[in-house]
């Protein structure tokens, strides 16, 4: 009998141990478990830890929570502006509600990746070509909320989206250089412009100080000439000298007033008198009488 209550409960004893080593079951922290009862959905999701399901009836699903990265496939599109472009993202998302990304999807996250395609193909159509390759911000912003509307139907929640990198045709990336070329030549000729404009005012300005003050010439003068000689060449040139020059000035100043007078008077008065020209000795012909010129006729006496 003894021997019968010890096999009985040897027996109870295996037997407990299976049902706990069918039934056991661990959850990780990042984890939750979705249980099905018959089939049927239990509302109670496990938690992380150790739990127990009933063997044969209950079946568990464990379902990950934590931010899965999924690269989007590179995307051949036409942008608006009828440039071929080569585009591909990255996405990032996790799960929000566990049961309804087991029950309302097949597989979240074969569902995420094909909507993340044809959503990535449709913002590069309704996009420019300056936007995907300088907006890129507001691009991703379009991305998120147009795979955020029917992700939050399975219980996935779209944290946020990346473009990673826009390829372009061999064709158009010469083209974009010869235009970046050219918008930094047209940058750099008004550059060298507007500082020709502003040495031509301030030379305009140093102009008007030497002549108020001659010295600053002289002193100009010399600096120039101590440049020059700076240079090791073998010929110096000296410019006229400035004294010479305010010497001729001067004897100009000095001749100049009577003409001037001269001129006015000439100029209000009458014109001066013209000298008369003589005429000139005219040969008696020979049909007229001695004494008689063509210019001079006879004189009648009555």
């Amino acid at each position: 009998m003894l021997d019968e209550l010890l096999a009985a409960g040897a027996a109870t004893g295996a037997a407990a141990v299976v049902y706990v080593a069918a039934a056991a079951r661990v959850v990780r922290q990042y984890e939750r478990g979705v249980v099905f009862r018959l089939g049927r959905l239990r509302k109670d999701i496990r938690g992380p830890g150790f739990t127990m399901i009933v063997p044969v009836v209950d079946r568990m699903r464990k379902v990950n929570m934590q931010i899965v990265t999924m690269p989007v496939p590179a995307q051949d599109g036409i942008t608006r502006d009828n440039v071929t472009v080569r585009v591909d993202a990255v996405i990032y998302f996790k799960v929000m509600d566990a049961a309804d990304a087991v029950v309302r999807v097949e597989d979240y996250r074969f569902a995420v990746s094909q909507m993340a395609q044809t959503s990535l193909r449709s913002i590069i159509g309704k996009s420019d070509l300056d936007d995907l390759l300088s907006n890129r911000e507001k691009l991703n912003q379009g991305l998120e909320l147009m795979l955020d509307s029917p992700a939050v139907g399975w219980g996935v929640s779209i944290d946020r989206v990346e473009i990673k990198d826009v390829s372009l045709p061999e064709t158009m990336k010469r083209s974009m250089a010869r235009q970046a070329e050219a918008d930094r030549e047209r940058r750099a000729r008004v550059i060298n412009a507007d500082a020709e404009l502003q040495a031509s005012k301030k030379l305009a300005e140093a102009a008007g100080v030497m002549s108020d003050q001659p010295a600053a010439l002289q002193l100009r003068l010399l600096q120039t000439v101590v440049a020059v000689a700076a240079e090791k060449n073998s010929t110096l040139v000296l410019p006229f000298p400035v004294e010479l020059l305010r010497f001729l000035e001067r004897a100009a100043q000095q001749q100049g007033p009577p003409q001037v007078g001269q001129a006015e008077g000439q100029t209000e008065g009458q014109a001066p008198p013209q000298p008369v020209p003589q005429p000139e000795p005219q040969l008696p012909r020979v049909d007229e009488a001695p004494g008689l010129t063509a210019q001079q006729p006879p004189a009648v006496t009555g």
